[in-house]
């Protein structure tokens, strides 16, 4: 075994210094740094769009901090937490500002996130070789769903009671297991205290840990290949002298300031919202929320929180007479499929078993439109995880892709859109077509992109990043 040896400082070197060697000499520190954020060089033409990775991070730290501090006071027990809540927000020293940065944060924490898929999306940055790192995301975005949704409950609150209720109550609607799956995640024939104490241990314990294991593989995953960039041109295929490549920059200290920058302006708004609009008109806390939850007292209007309300459309929009329209939606992409599709007939064959499989399922006399709805509710979810193999595109930034594929993407955000405010709606004909229509186009945006983000003519991709300094 070889000897240790300690690093040797000048007897007049500062005390940080000497401390700082210390450490190095036991513990990687100023390696990992440097590895991590201190030379890692990035592409030096990044934009807005790439502030909100590190402003994910802000947030997460702010939600484990405030939430450490206010376990210390909640009770996770169906006839004291309301009150606990309550007692948090009137007689704790600053608990209503811990509470509401906690509340505001879960919700800033979705809009970041969304916003850091979009420009994934807008730039490919799913795109070989970052295909892992996609999927590590996608999985972050899971555990924030589940976390998001364990901490609902929490409040006891009338709104956090009866959407759990309805939630848990989806997967009654499996064949089979349903029934008994529903019962086990509740730990009781309704939710009611066994159900909060498990929520409370999921949200507190089991899923921040594996949150935080997710967010470290992401950022491993991410240096290990390097950042995308605007152009989507990979930048460590121009290296210079040095090694490093030629249109990159340390992100210390360039990206630290740029990443101080957007956080500022973030807490600008953050603060705002939590001294003078914590409710945001009822989407961030809603107001049935500010009343204890009562098993036999149901809210007119149930729906979860906004961030969870484009995927809820989709679950209500799956009628029974909408399964008509989506049975024969199914005939004609496998249609489409063999007329159009380069894989081969023993491929196509198998897909147009599943399809006829799946056609018979959803007559009314098989399986009923709750079980589909909550299908495509999953389903609408998990297809993100493929984009990195539906995006057939030559290139990936959207820079150099033809003009009408912004409209494309366009039409697919505003549907979006729409799909998350009708979820916070009570339904209506009117609206459940539309949901119904925003539903289809939603699909047909990851379904058919095999074809649409190879078809048009694409702009030459340069060989170096563009980038003009201001």
């Amino acid at each position: 075994m070889a000897a240790f040896k300690e690093t040797k400082f000048p007897a007049d070197a500062p005390v940080a210094e000497k401390a700082l060697g210390w450490v190095d000499d036991r513990f990687p520190l100023t390696k990992l740094w440097n590895d991590q954020w201190g030379k890692y060089y990035a592409p030096k033409n990044f934009n807005f769009w790439y502030i909100f990775g590190s402003l994910a991070m802000l947030v997460l730290v702010l939600q484990i901090v405030t939430g450490i501090f206010l376990t210390m006071h909640y009770k996770p027990d169906a006839a004291l937490a309301f009150n606990s809540v309550e007692y948090i927000m009137r007689e704790v020293p600053w608990g209503w500002l811990v509470r509401y940065m906690h509340s505001t944060g879960a919700s800033a924490f979705f809009i970041i996130v969304y916003l850091h898929m979009t420009r994934a999306l807008l730039y490919g940055s799913y795109r070989k070789p970052r295909e892992l790192i996609w999927l590590f995301g996608f999985a972050i975005f899971l555990c924030l769903m589940a976390e998001a949704f364990f901490g609902y409950l929490l409040p006891w609150g009338q709104m956090s009671y009866w959407g759990a209720q309805v939630i848990v109550n989806l997967f009654g609607a499996i064949p089979f297991i349903g029934p008994d799956l529903s019962l086990w995640i509740r730990g009781d024939y309704v939710v009611s205290d066994a159900t909060l104490n498990r929520f409370f241990a999921f949200h507190v314990i089991a899923i921040p840990l594996v949150l935080l294991g997710l967010v470290a593989a992401h950022l491993i995953a991410l240096h290990e290949v390097g950042s995308s960039n605007p152009d989507g041109i990979e930048v460590k295929e121009n290296l210079g002298a040095d090694g490093h490549p030629l249109d990159s920059i340390p992100s210390h200290p360039y990206y630290t300031v740029h990443d101080l920058f957007g956080v500022s302006i973030f807490l600008v708004i953050f603060s705002a919202v939590v001294f003078f609009a914590p409710e945001m008109g009822g989407y961030f806390l809603e107001y049935n929320n500010f009343l204890p939850g009562d098993s036999l007292k149901t809210p007119l209007h149930i729906a979860p929180t906004w961030y969870f309300t484009p995927f809820y459309s989709v679950l209500r929009a799956t009628t029974a007479d909408f399964m008509y329209v989506l049975m024969g939606a199914v005939a004609a992409y496998v249609v489409f499929i063999w007329l159009k599709s380069r894989l081969s007939t023993t491929v196509k064959s198998a897909i147009a078993g599943i399809a006829i499989v799946a056609i018979i399922g959803m007559l009314p006399q098989v399986l009923d439109a709750k079980f589909w709805g909550v299908v495509f509710f999953g389903g609408s979810v998990v297809i993100l995880a493929f984009l990195p193999w539906l995006d057939h595109s030559p290139v990936k930034s959207i820079r150099y892709r033809p003009s009408w594929h912004k409209y494309v993407y366009a039409i697919f955000g505003l549907s979006f859109l729409i799909l998350g405010y009708l979820g916070t709606q009570a339904p209506t004909d009117t609206k459940t077509i539309v949901s119904q229509v925003c539903t289809l186009i939603y699909f047909s945006f990851f379904l058919l992109m095999p074809w649409w983000s190879a078809m048009g003519k694409f702009k030459t991709v340069p060989s170096r990043v563009t980038f003009h300094p201001h």
